[in-house]
């Protein structure tokens, strides 16, 4: 598989939007209040580590199969943290890291679907496709914990 030299700028891009949630989810699961926020975070930083890592593939010429049917965000079933005795200000803290990372899912997402059409190879569409759902299920994902622990 070949790219052309704007092809590469748009993959190394992709790449540093990757790096960027990598280092969000690690800094963010380590800031969190809730165990089970971190925990999804942890998941999620998991998650855009094999973003990026596919992405190398592509920049070193081979395209990775990825799982098109991913359906993380419909089965993530979080149990609510934030019920009896808590603090308030842990609850607004964790409240403003997921505002935060839907936000960035959000961005991301929107550049791949902006990008992927740069590229005539379906299975580079395909891939970046699949990859822009799993950044749709990240937002999904934190959307679920902020509305079962009632962070509207």
């Amino acid at each position: 598989m070949i790219i052309n030299e704007k092809q590469k700028e748009l993959v190394q891009d992709l790449q540093s939007q990757e790096e960027l949630c990598i280092e969000k989810y690690k800094h963010y699961k380590a800031m969190a209040r809730d165990e089970e926020l971190q925990k999804l975070f942890g998941s999620i930083q998991e998650n855009e580590q094999e973003h990026y890592d596919c992405l190398s593939q592509v920049l070193n010429g081979e395209c990775p199969d990825i799982d098109t049917k991913d359906r993380a965000g419909m089965l993530y079933n979080p149990t609510p943290s934030y019920t009896g005795n808590f603090k308030q200000e842990d609850k607004d803290f964790d409240k403003f890291l997921c505002t935060d990372c839907i936000a960035t899912e959000k961005y991301v997402s929107t550049v791949y679907n902006d990008d992927l059409f740069q590229f005539e190879d379906p299975h580079l569409r395909r891939l970046f496709g699949s990859i822009q759902t799993e950044e749709q299920n990240h937002a999904e994902m934190i959307y679920k914990y902020k509305a079962v622990n009632q962070m509207n």
